[in-house]
């Protein structure tokens, strides 16, 4: 009898301990999170090396147990009938239609269209008036082209695309959280995100700049000016290029947004002048890989995009990214 009560209180004692202890782990990790928060919020290179020796720290310590923690498909050549059989079609990642923002477009037209009819009826414009209205149209439309790259006539479109169709929002949600969770499982570690047109532009004070995730990524560039690009750097960008339109065609069932993502990639590849045959068999497997990824991490990735929409901070999302894999074996990550 004493032993067994013994035994009965060595087990409570155990089950109580376990909850403060990874109570703990958690608090602990929201710590270092807050100060990967930090170094991410100071510019220049070295608050990004900091902020990547910190994050590189806590993965050795087993507090980051996602980053750089991706089980990958093995790297070779696969074939269209391998991807099909994997569920996979590659002409529906790879040739993305914004159909959403092309009505909204339309829409926004019909609406200028229709208030340029107000103002010719209700103020009485004579013929060279309203030649004079559409002429300052098309000037304001030309110079945005040219100084912003189109920046406020995308402002405009992204922002009415909010307000028209919530389905957008949540596409682009889902898009950027894409390219956010591949980059940490890959080991490249995210350094801010916008969601919107507006967003970027509250942040930069600038047109020409559009919602997007950046990283960490000064070894990268750093590779590609000096004009050798390893091969574990190239597979590490064409999985993130790509893990946009790979979230669109999982979630939605057709890719939207990611037209540049794919341009940049395929220019990046011609410009290391890979053959046709060579850029496919590049293309084919990380669109393998990253659909492996985002597949075998749905939940997380969900999660991951509701952080973001809700505006959290880079920590605070990495800490719902570890949350939600620590039910996970290494070997599942």
């Amino acid at each position: 009898m004493l032993v067994r009560n013994t035994l009965m209180r060595f087990k409570a004692q155990c089950r109580a301990s376990a909850p403060r202890s990874e109570a703990g782990s958690l608090q602990d990790l929201r710590r270092q999170l807050q100060k990967l928060d930090g170094c991410l919020a100071k510019e220049g290179p070295e608050a990004e090396a900091e902020a990547v020796q910190l994050a590189e720290q806590l993965k050795q310590s087993g507090m980051l147990r996602g980053f750089a923690g991706a089980h990958q498909v093995p790297k070779r050549a696969y074939t269209l009938e391998e991807l099909r059989l994997n569920r996979v079609e590659p002409e529906k990642y790879l040739s993305p239609v914004d159909n959403t923002l092309n009505n909204v477009r339309t829409i926004v037209q019909a609406g200028g269209l229709a208030g340029i009819a107000a103002l010719y009826f209700g103020l009485h414009l004579d013929g060279s008036q309203l030649l004079g209205v559409v002429v300052a149209i098309l000037f304001a439309l030309t110079a945005d082209q040219v100084a912003n790259g189109g920046g406020f006539e995308a402002l405009v479109i992204d922002t009415a695309g909010r307000l028209l169709n919530r389905t957008y929002a949540n596409r682009v949600a889902f898009h950027e959280a894409g390219h956010f969770l591949v980059a940490y499982l890959l080991g490249l570690l995210p350094r801010r995100y916008t969601l919107s047109s507006l967003d970027a532009f509250r942040r930069y004070n600038a047109l020409n700049v559009q919602a997007g995730t950046q990283f960490c990524d000064s070894a990268f560039q750093a590779e590609v000016a000096s004009g050798s690009l390893s091969s574990s750097s190239l597979d590490k960008y064409c999985c993130i290029a790509l893990a946009g339109v790979t979230t669109e065609y999982l979630t939605f069932g057709q890719a939207e947004g990611g037209r540049n993502d794919v341009q940049q990639l395929d220019s990046m590849l011609q410009a290391l002048r890979f053959t046709q045959a060579k850029a496919d068999s590049q293309v084919r497997w990380a669109v393998l890989n990253v659909t492996s990824l985002l597949r075998k991490h749905a939940k997380t990735h969900a999660a991951l995009a509701k952080a973001m929409d809700r505006g959290e901070s880079v920590g605070s999302c990495i800490a719902v990214v570890e949350e939600s894999l620590s039910t996970l074996r290494d070997d599942d990550i």
